[in-house]
């Protein structure tokens, strides 16, 4: 009985270890991959692109969002709550549907929010892998409804990573601000001045001074 996995990309090749199958992980979707091996489930980890309809009427289709569903549902979502305040949230594995991180939940798992984006990430990878070896031991997914209309927050675009657009910020919120963004690939935490934009990352808190790597690129 076969199983597919989707992620963009694999943040700790370690993790891969906690599979007690061997599944692999695709970055990219192949609908004849799908209809050859007929899974019994397909699983989306860290994907942010649309699923196309006729891979979730066809196939049962499990996504795990980083959130305590119906909270923060859409795009960024650590993103989202770290700049809330929040410390602690859920990973929810819910049924791929037509409307966006709205569908029926099976199972969560807590997350910490501590860290660099980074260390997030590779942790809810892991538990992520997790949550799979459980659901595949089901002989039944039971599925529940999510309650209430929770809220929704758009993905973040490149310029909401300018740390001048935080309005009278203490030294917590740059803190926050710097390590939600310190990941490979994300758009990292910056400042501009006269001509220049300066890249903020690997920021860390000693009482009452941030430490941490910078890089200066000239503007064109």
């Amino acid at each position: 009985m076969s199983y597919l996995i989707y992620s963009k990309k694999i943040w700790n090749k370690n993790n891969l270890k906690v599979l007690k199958k061997k599944i692999k992980v695709n970055k990219k979707i192949n609908y004849q991959e799908i209809k050859k091996s007929k899974p019994k489930i397909i699983f989306f980890i860290h994907w942010s692109q649309i699923i196309p309809e006729k891979i979730y009427k066809e196939n049962l289709c499990i996504q795990f969002h980083s959130s305590n569903l119906p909270h923060f549902k859409g795009g960024s979502p650590i993103q989202n709550q770290i700049i809330q305040g929040i410390k602690k949230t859920k990973i929810s594995a819910f049924k791929v549907e037509r409307k966006l991180d709205a569908g029926k939940v099976c199972i969560k798992r807590d997350l910490s929010l501590s860290g660099s984006a980074e260390d997030i990430f590779i942790e809810m990878e892991k538990k992520s892998f997790q949550m799979i070896n459980h659901l595949i031991l089901r002989k039944n997914i039971k599925f529940y409804k999510q309650k209430g209309s929770g809220s929704f927050f758009p993905r973040r675009k490149p310029y909401h990573s300018n740390l001048q657009l935080i309005k009278n910020p203490n030294l917590k919120d740059i803190y926050n601000f710097i390590r939600m963004l310190d990941a490979d690939g994300y758009p990292n935490a910056f400042i501009n001045f006269n001509g220049f934009k300066i890249l903020l990352k690997q920021v860390r808190s000693n009482k009452n001074i941030l430490n941490g790597k910078f890089e200066v690129i000239k503007k064109k």
